[in-house]
């Protein structure tokens, strides 16, 4: 049994836009801040689009999506979810290489409560952060009337795969890395896995 004594998990807040961001970016192996850099303007760093992106109450990236973990009052995890209730409105042919695979399996997702991301900070690992986080994606999908997540992951991070597959997701398709352009370079498959609730 993990001691959470030290831990608190809260929704996330507007304030929380900086934390957001780094997490978001870790989560997506670095993709996410390669993305922000294309749209950064003048003066702009590829992080001030991350957190102006979560600050906002819509999209998929924004805090109202978010739940943060705490550790002595610092945000040292996050998970981001919500609910994939139509096909997503993207053409494929139009988008960057690197998210084209997501895009593919998002819209296998839809009916699902998608967890789009979920990150712990390198020195807070191996507590239960992660496992704990999830616990709280699942209870938000039955709070929403859903009774059925998807996640997706680089089958070459194979530490997010074992976690997820220690916590009742199975695989249900895969899409072909196209890009990976930072580090660790990714190749290989993207995997969708899912989870049904009792």
């Amino acid at each position: 049994m993990k001691d959470f004594t030290e831990l608190n998990f809260r929704p996330a807040e507007t304030g929380d836009a900086l934390s957001l961001a780094k997490l978001i970016d870790i989560a997506g192996e670095g993709i996410p801040n390669w993305l922000w850099s294309h749209s950064a303007e003048a003066g702009q760093s590829a992080l001030d689009v991350g957190v102006n992106r979560a600050r906002r109450t819509t999209g998929g990236f924004s805090y109202t999506n978010a739940r943060v973990a705490e550790r002595f009052g610092d945000i040292v995890g996050m998970v981001l979810m919500y609910p994939i209730a139509t096909m997503p409105d993207a053409d494929v042919d139009e988008l960057p290489q690197p998210i084209v695979p997501f895009v593919e399996l998002e819209q296998l997702s839809v009916g699902t409560w998608y967890v789009n991301a979920l990150a712990v900070l390198p020195h807070a690992r191996g507590l239960g952060i992660g496992t704990a986080l999830m616990a709280d994606a699942e209870q938000a999908a039955r709070c929403n009337g859903y009774d059925w997540l998807s996640i997706q992951v680089y089958e070459q991070n194979s530490g997010a795969v074992r976690l997820y597959e220690r916590l009742g997701y199975s695989l249900a398709a895969r899409s072909p890395v196209l890009s990976h352009p930072c580090a660790p370079y990714y190749t290989g498959d993207v995997l969708m896995l899912e989870k049904t609730l009792a």
